[in-house]
């Protein structure tokens, strides 16, 4: 076994996100962590369940069910492996990426929001995208309905790369809805999880897949927002890695606003107005 095959192994028995795991791969290395695990050195009844599963899984499967997919397993090291993501305190195992595996290390801005946006929220998403595209920058969102769809598409409609991070397998489209936007996006770039083909989208999933939105990109964008909104976490994700984050304004009275407002009073986003402003703030000119 080498240590491709060891992640492919614990990337389809540990989800991700977990802190401990990915301490321990991390800083031992895939290889030792199974090692430890089959040798003892892990509480063999706390992890009974991952030591067993560990002991019964063969890498060939995981890595055949990933490529029956069309996807790539991205792991450290590989020449597509986003270091960016390393900077967070519990990095990804590995990536599965489905479309373009070149574009997940490119300079990209995540636009994100909610899924009940307004005509404002809609058309801003989308012309931030297109300026951002313009510019030569990646659009990264989570493929959701909202926000998320309208920052995807303004993309592709101004002929740029789009990256979707989704909180299932490569293999489910999650929203179903949105089927025709994921092909459309892997033809330049890419669908991006750290969730085995099969897996459907589970609630805390969402919370793990917004860290990577956050990581993978240089700057985040909340557009709409409500006062508790998952896309907060990813703002509060972003500024925890020291990535600039910014937030547009919009009516007082607009509960799709309230997040947006609170970041801003909190000095937790900067506040633009413009792709201009923008540009300036993350210096996307340079």
């Amino acid at each position: 076994m080498n240590e491709r095959e060891a992640r492919a192994i614990l990337f389809s028995a540990v989800e991700g996100g977990h802190p401990l795991w990915s301490r321990e791969i991390f800083s031992y290395g895939a290889l030792v962590t199974i090692e430890k695990l089959r040798t003892g050195r892990y509480d063999p009844i706390k992890f009974e369940k991952l030591i067993k599963t560990v002991a019964t899984t063969s890498a060939d499967s995981v890595l055949t069910s990933i490529e029956k997919t069309g996807a790539d397993f991205v792991t450290p090291g590989d020449l597509n492996w986003p270091q960016s993501v390393e900077d967070l305190l519990a990095p990804p195992i590995a990536l599965i990426v489905k479309g373009n595996p070149a574009t997940i290390s490119m300079q990209s801005l995540a636009i994100v929001g909610t899924r009940n946006p307004t005509h404002y929220g809609a058309r801003i998403a989308g012309e931030f995208a297109a300026g951002f595209v313009d510019r030569g920058w990646g659009i990264i969102s989570g493929g959701a309905y909202g926000i998320d769809s309208f920052a995807h598409k303004g993309a592709l409609i101004a002929e740029g790369i789009t990256m979707a991070v989704i909180a299932s397998g490569v293999d489910i489209n999650y929203p179903a809805g949105n089927a025709r936007l994921f092909a459309e996006l892997c033809e330049s770039g890419a669908i991006i999880t750290e969730v085995m083909p099969g897996n459907p989208a589970l609630p805390a999933r969402f919370l793990t897949r917004n860290r990577l939105i956050a990581a993978l990109s240089q700057a985040t964008l909340v557009v709409e927002a409500a006062f508790r909104s998952g896309s907060l976490r990813t703002a509060r994700d972003a500024a925890e890695l020291l990535r600039p984050v910014m937030a547009i304004p919009g009516p007082i009275n607009s509960p799709t606003s309230e997040g947006c407002h609170r970041l801003i009073g909190e000095r937790a986003a900067e506040i633009v107005t413009s792709v201009a402003d923008a540009v300036e703030f993350v210096g996307a000119n340079r």
